[in-house]
Protein backbone atom coordinates (compact mmCIF):
# COMPACT_ATOMS: atom_id res chain seq x y z
CA UNK A 1 0.00 0.00 0.00
CA UNK A 2 0.96 3.72 -0.80
CA UNK A 3 2.31 5.85 1.95
CA UNK A 4 1.03 9.02 3.09
CA UNK A 5 2.15 11.86 4.40
CA UNK A 6 0.54 13.54 7.69
CA UNK A 7 -0.08 17.45 8.18
CA UNK A 8 -0.60 19.58 11.37
CA UNK A 9 -2.09 23.24 11.62
CA UNK A 10 -0.39 25.85 13.47
CA UNK A 11 -1.18 29.16 14.91
CA UNK A 12 -4.28 31.09 13.88
CA UNK A 13 -6.28 27.49 13.17
CA UNK A 14 -7.82 28.05 16.79
CA UNK A 15 -11.48 28.46 16.86
CA UNK A 16 -14.11 28.54 20.15
CA UNK A 17 -15.57 24.52 20.20
CA UNK A 18 -12.60 23.13 18.51
CA UNK A 19 -12.28 19.29 19.70
CA UNK A 20 -15.20 19.42 21.28
CA UNK A 21 -17.56 17.00 19.20
CA UNK A 22 -14.48 14.59 19.13
CA UNK A 23 -13.57 14.45 22.63
CA UNK A 24 -17.57 13.60 23.49
CA UNK A 25 -17.19 10.79 20.98
CA UNK A 26 -13.78 9.00 20.89
CA UNK A 27 -11.98 7.96 24.19
CA UNK A 28 -8.47 8.35 22.48
CA UNK A 29 -9.42 11.79 21.99
CA UNK A 30 -11.01 12.37 25.78
CA UNK A 31 -7.60 10.86 27.30
CA UNK A 32 -5.35 12.71 25.17
CA UNK A 33 -7.67 15.99 26.67
CA UNK A 34 -7.15 14.62 29.73
CA UNK A 35 -3.61 14.69 29.54
CA UNK A 36 -2.89 18.17 28.66
CA UNK A 37 -4.43 19.06 31.56
CA UNK A 38 -3.05 17.22 34.08
CA UNK A 39 0.48 17.98 33.07
CA UNK A 40 -0.38 21.83 32.41
CA UNK A 41 -2.48 21.83 35.60
CA UNK A 42 -5.26 24.12 33.48
CA UNK A 43 -8.18 23.47 31.84
CA UNK A 44 -7.38 23.43 28.66
CA UNK A 45 -10.25 21.26 27.37
CA UNK A 46 -12.53 24.05 28.23
CA UNK A 47 -10.96 26.84 26.60
CA UNK A 48 -10.92 24.61 23.36
CA UNK A 49 -14.60 23.69 23.98
CA UNK A 50 -16.25 27.12 25.41
CA UNK A 51 -13.42 30.22 24.97
CA UNK A 52 -13.70 32.74 25.08
CA UNK A 53 -11.86 33.71 21.60
CA UNK A 54 -9.56 36.07 23.30
CA UNK A 55 -8.26 33.71 25.98
CA UNK A 56 -8.07 31.59 23.21
CA UNK A 57 -6.25 33.27 20.80
CA UNK A 58 -3.24 34.18 23.18
CA UNK A 59 -0.34 32.79 22.02
CA UNK A 60 -0.22 30.69 25.55
CA UNK A 61 -3.32 28.90 25.61
CA UNK A 62 -3.14 28.63 21.44
CA UNK A 63 -0.48 26.80 21.17
CA UNK A 64 -0.78 23.53 23.46
CA UNK A 65 -4.59 23.87 22.69
CA UNK A 66 -3.49 23.71 18.83
CA UNK A 67 -1.19 20.96 19.89
CA UNK A 68 -3.68 18.75 22.03
CA UNK A 69 -6.59 19.05 19.08
CA UNK A 70 -4.10 17.79 16.77
CA UNK A 71 -2.78 15.10 18.55
CA UNK A 72 -6.07 13.69 20.08
CA UNK A 73 -7.46 13.63 16.72
CA UNK A 74 -5.00 11.65 15.02
CA UNK A 75 -5.29 9.37 18.06
CA UNK A 76 -8.60 8.68 17.90
CA UNK A 77 -8.62 8.43 13.76
CA UNK A 78 -5.65 5.54 14.75
CA UNK A 79 -8.12 4.04 17.03
CA UNK A 80 -10.74 4.54 14.89
CA UNK A 81 -9.11 3.03 11.63
CA UNK A 82 -7.23 0.09 13.41
CA UNK A 83 -4.01 1.25 12.72
CA UNK A 84 -2.67 3.78 10.24
CA UNK A 85 -0.78 3.09 6.53
CA UNK A 86 2.97 3.52 6.38
CA UNK A 87 3.59 7.14 6.61
CA UNK A 88 6.67 8.90 4.30
CA UNK A 89 6.59 11.83 6.66
CA UNK A 90 5.27 14.10 8.39
CA UNK A 91 5.27 18.13 8.60
CA UNK A 92 3.61 21.02 10.62
CA UNK A 93 3.00 24.55 9.66
CA UNK A 94 5.23 26.53 12.40
CA UNK A 95 3.85 25.46 15.61
CA UNK A 96 2.57 22.24 13.58
CA UNK A 97 6.11 20.74 13.79
CA UNK A 98 5.52 19.65 17.32
CA UNK A 99 2.60 17.62 16.38
CA UNK A 100 4.73 16.30 13.50
CA UNK A 101 7.28 15.52 16.19
CA UNK A 102 4.78 13.62 18.11
CA UNK A 103 3.09 12.00 15.25
CA UNK A 104 6.60 10.62 14.62
CA UNK A 105 7.78 9.07 17.60
CA UNK A 106 10.61 11.57 18.06
CA UNK A 107 8.50 13.67 21.01
CA UNK A 108 6.09 12.75 23.85
CA UNK A 109 3.33 14.13 24.13
CA UNK A 110 3.49 16.01 27.43
CA UNK A 111 6.93 17.25 26.91
CA UNK A 112 5.21 18.81 23.39
CA UNK A 113 2.27 20.53 24.97
CA UNK A 114 4.67 21.95 28.03
CA UNK A 115 7.08 22.63 25.95
CA UNK A 116 4.78 24.87 23.49
CA UNK A 117 3.12 26.30 26.22
CA UNK A 118 6.64 28.06 27.00
CA UNK A 119 7.31 28.70 23.63
CA UNK A 120 3.74 30.81 23.51
CA UNK A 121 5.15 32.76 26.62
CA UNK A 122 7.98 33.88 25.39
CA UNK A 123 6.91 34.69 22.11
CA UNK A 124 4.35 37.00 23.73
CA UNK A 125 6.89 38.00 25.60
CA UNK A 126 9.29 39.69 22.51
CA UNK A 127 5.58 40.83 20.69
CA UNK A 128 5.43 42.92 24.11
CA UNK A 129 8.52 43.67 23.70
CA UNK A 130 9.01 44.51 19.93
CA UNK A 131 5.43 45.04 18.39
CA UNK A 132 4.94 44.28 15.13
CA UNK A 133 2.23 42.63 12.83
CA UNK A 134 2.31 40.44 9.36
CA UNK A 135 0.46 40.50 6.18
CA UNK A 136 -0.80 37.99 3.91
CA UNK A 137 0.53 38.54 0.47
CA UNK A 138 -1.59 36.83 -2.64
CA UNK A 139 -0.62 36.98 -6.01
CA UNK A 140 3.10 38.09 -6.28
CA UNK A 141 6.18 36.29 -6.88
CA UNK A 142 8.29 35.58 -4.19
CA UNK A 143 11.28 37.88 -5.68
CA UNK A 144 8.82 40.39 -5.45
CA UNK A 145 7.62 40.22 -1.90
CA UNK A 146 11.16 40.27 -1.24
CA UNK A 147 11.98 43.87 -2.91
CA UNK A 148 8.72 45.23 -1.01
CA UNK A 149 10.12 44.23 1.83
CA UNK A 150 13.99 46.20 1.05
CA UNK A 151 12.06 49.23 -0.49
CA UNK A 152 10.12 49.44 2.96
CA UNK A 153 13.56 49.21 5.46
CA UNK A 154 14.81 51.64 2.91
CA UNK A 155 11.85 54.03 2.98
CA UNK A 156 11.07 53.69 6.94
CA UNK A 157 14.48 52.44 8.54
CA UNK A 158 12.09 50.13 10.13
CA UNK A 159 12.48 45.90 10.07
CA UNK A 160 10.50 43.74 7.81
CA UNK A 161 10.97 40.47 6.26
CA UNK A 162 8.88 37.95 4.38
CA UNK A 163 7.90 34.97 7.27
CA UNK A 164 5.84 32.87 5.63
CA UNK A 165 7.03 31.26 1.84
CA UNK A 166 3.14 28.81 2.00
CA UNK A 167 2.82 28.24 -1.39
CA UNK A 168 3.67 29.62 -4.99
CA UNK A 169 2.12 33.01 -5.12
CA UNK A 170 1.43 33.12 -1.23
CA UNK A 171 3.94 34.77 1.06
CA UNK A 172 3.46 36.25 4.75
CA UNK A 173 5.32 39.44 5.29
CA UNK A 174 6.56 40.21 9.71
CA UNK A 175 8.06 42.96 11.09
CA UNK A 176 7.76 46.49 13.08
CA UNK A 177 4.01 47.88 12.22
CA UNK A 178 5.28 51.26 10.43
CA UNK A 179 7.64 49.05 7.79
CA UNK A 180 5.29 46.48 7.53
CA UNK A 181 2.67 48.53 6.49
CA UNK A 182 4.61 50.42 3.76
CA UNK A 183 5.86 47.14 2.34
CA UNK A 184 2.25 45.86 1.93
CA UNK A 185 1.15 49.19 -0.05
CA UNK A 186 4.55 48.25 -1.94
CA UNK A 187 2.65 44.79 -2.46
CA UNK A 188 -0.30 46.43 -3.87
CA UNK A 189 1.49 48.82 -6.47
CA UNK A 190 3.12 45.92 -7.66
CA UNK A 191 -0.44 44.42 -8.66
CA UNK A 192 -1.10 41.72 -5.42
CA UNK A 193 -4.08 39.99 -5.93
CA UNK A 194 -4.74 40.63 -2.10
CA UNK A 195 -2.61 42.15 0.98
CA UNK A 196 -4.60 41.29 4.38
CA UNK A 197 -3.28 42.45 7.68
CA UNK A 198 -3.40 38.99 10.30
CA UNK A 199 -4.61 39.04 13.52
CA UNK A 200 -1.66 38.13 15.52
CA UNK A 201 0.31 39.35 18.45
CA UNK A 202 3.76 40.26 16.38
CA UNK A 203 6.47 39.50 13.89
CA UNK A 204 6.45 35.94 13.86
CA UNK A 205 9.08 34.53 12.47
CA UNK A 206 11.66 37.79 12.64
CA UNK A 207 14.63 38.25 14.29
CA UNK A 208 12.36 40.76 16.62
CA UNK A 209 11.68 37.02 18.34
CA UNK A 210 15.37 36.76 19.31
CA UNK A 211 14.64 36.64 23.31
CA UNK A 212 11.75 33.92 22.43
CA UNK A 213 14.37 32.03 20.31
CA UNK A 214 16.90 32.09 22.72
CA UNK A 215 15.00 31.10 26.02
CA UNK A 216 13.26 28.25 23.73
CA UNK A 217 16.78 27.26 22.81
CA UNK A 218 17.61 26.86 26.75
CA UNK A 219 14.16 24.91 26.56
CA UNK A 220 14.98 22.23 24.48
CA UNK A 221 17.97 21.41 25.87
CA UNK A 222 16.14 19.41 28.48
CA UNK A 223 13.84 17.72 26.43
CA UNK A 224 13.87 14.17 25.30
CA UNK A 225 14.13 13.63 21.94
CA UNK A 226 14.18 10.46 20.07
CA UNK A 227 15.06 9.48 16.64
CA UNK A 228 11.63 9.50 14.68
CA UNK A 229 10.29 6.81 12.95
CA UNK A 230 9.81 8.79 9.86
CA UNK A 231 10.95 11.97 8.31
CA UNK A 232 9.90 15.08 9.77
CA UNK A 233 9.92 17.76 7.56
CA UNK A 234 11.56 20.97 8.79
CA UNK A 235 10.15 24.47 8.38
CA UNK A 236 13.65 26.46 8.47
CA UNK A 237 15.09 23.92 5.45
CA UNK A 238 12.24 22.67 3.78
CA UNK A 239 13.73 19.27 3.80
CA UNK A 240 13.79 16.35 6.94
CA UNK A 241 15.65 15.81 8.97
CA UNK A 242 15.95 12.58 11.55
CA UNK A 243 19.20 13.68 14.02
CA UNK A 244 17.59 14.43 16.98
CA UNK A 245 20.28 17.47 18.05
CA UNK A 246 19.95 18.62 14.31
CA UNK A 247 16.21 18.62 15.18
CA UNK A 248 16.79 20.69 18.70
CA UNK A 249 18.65 23.65 17.23
CA UNK A 250 16.31 23.89 13.86
CA UNK A 251 13.15 24.15 16.60
CA UNK A 252 15.00 26.82 17.95
CA UNK A 253 15.91 28.51 14.62
CA UNK A 254 12.30 28.19 13.32
CA UNK A 255 11.16 31.23 15.85
CA UNK A 256 13.47 33.65 14.35
CA UNK A 257 13.31 31.98 10.99
CA UNK A 258 11.16 32.24 7.20
CA UNK A 259 8.92 29.25 7.63
CA UNK A 260 9.28 26.76 4.49
CA UNK A 261 6.09 25.44 3.76
CA UNK A 262 5.52 25.25 0.15
CA UNK A 263 9.86 23.85 -0.21
CA UNK A 264 8.22 21.10 2.48
CA UNK A 265 5.26 20.04 0.41
CA UNK A 266 6.81 20.42 -2.97
CA UNK A 267 9.60 17.76 -0.77
CA UNK A 268 7.12 15.38 -0.25
CA UNK A 269 5.62 15.49 -3.72
CA UNK A 270 9.07 14.78 -4.70
CA UNK A 271 9.06 11.42 -3.04
CA UNK A 272 6.08 10.12 -4.59
CA UNK A 273 3.58 11.06 -1.90
CA UNK A 274 0.27 11.39 -3.26
CA UNK A 275 -2.39 11.44 -0.45
CA UNK A 276 -2.09 13.32 2.89
CA UNK A 277 -4.05 14.02 5.85
CA UNK A 278 -4.56 17.41 7.43
CA UNK A 279 -5.18 16.71 10.80
CA UNK A 280 -6.43 19.50 13.30
CA UNK A 281 -8.25 22.14 13.35
CA UNK A 282 -8.72 23.97 10.02
CA UNK A 283 -8.48 23.46 6.75
CA UNK A 284 -5.75 26.03 5.40
CA UNK A 285 -2.89 23.62 4.94
CA UNK A 286 -5.17 21.73 2.13
CA UNK A 287 -5.37 24.73 0.05
CA UNK A 288 -1.86 25.68 0.53
CA UNK A 289 -1.12 22.29 -0.76
CA UNK A 290 -3.76 22.01 -3.54
CA UNK A 291 -1.18 25.54 -4.58
CA UNK A 292 1.89 23.35 -4.81
CA UNK A 293 0.34 20.33 -6.75
CA UNK A 294 -3.33 20.20 -7.68
CA UNK A 295 -2.54 16.43 -8.43
CA UNK A 296 -2.23 15.62 -4.92
CA UNK A 297 -5.15 14.68 -2.57
CA UNK A 298 -5.52 15.72 0.58
CA UNK A 299 -8.49 15.15 3.22
CA UNK A 300 -8.77 17.59 5.88
CA UNK A 301 -10.20 15.85 9.25
CA UNK A 302 -11.31 18.16 12.18
CA UNK A 303 -14.61 16.99 13.40
CA UNK A 304 -15.70 13.72 14.74
CA UNK A 305 -17.21 12.82 10.71
CA UNK A 306 -14.35 13.96 9.25
CA UNK A 307 -12.96 11.70 11.45
CA UNK A 308 -15.09 8.53 10.86
CA UNK A 309 -15.13 9.25 7.31
CA UNK A 310 -11.22 9.08 7.44
CA UNK A 311 -10.99 6.34 9.20
CA UNK A 312 -13.38 4.19 6.50
CA UNK A 313 -11.12 5.59 3.68
CA UNK A 314 -8.06 4.35 5.15
CA UNK A 315 -9.03 1.21 5.67
CA UNK A 316 -10.40 1.43 1.89
CA UNK A 317 -6.60 2.08 0.92
CA UNK A 318 -5.68 -0.84 3.52
CA UNK A 319 -8.21 -3.48 1.50
CA UNK A 320 -6.88 -2.37 -1.75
Amino acid sequence: MKAIALLFPGQGAQTVGMGHDIAGAFPAARETFDEANRTLDMELDRLCFEGPQTELSRSDVAQPAILTVSVATLRALEETAGGLPPVAGTAGLSLGEYSALVAAGALEFAEAVSLVRKRGVYMQEACNANPGTMYSVIGLDDEEVEDACTQARGRTGGLVWPANYNCPGQVVISGEHAAAAVAAEVCREMGAGRVVELDVAGAFHTRLMESARDKLALELENVPLRRPHCPVVSNVTGKPTRDPERIRELLALQVTSSIRWGDSMQWLADQGVADYLEIGPGRVLRGLLRRVDRSLNCRSVNTADDLTEGAAYLQRRDER
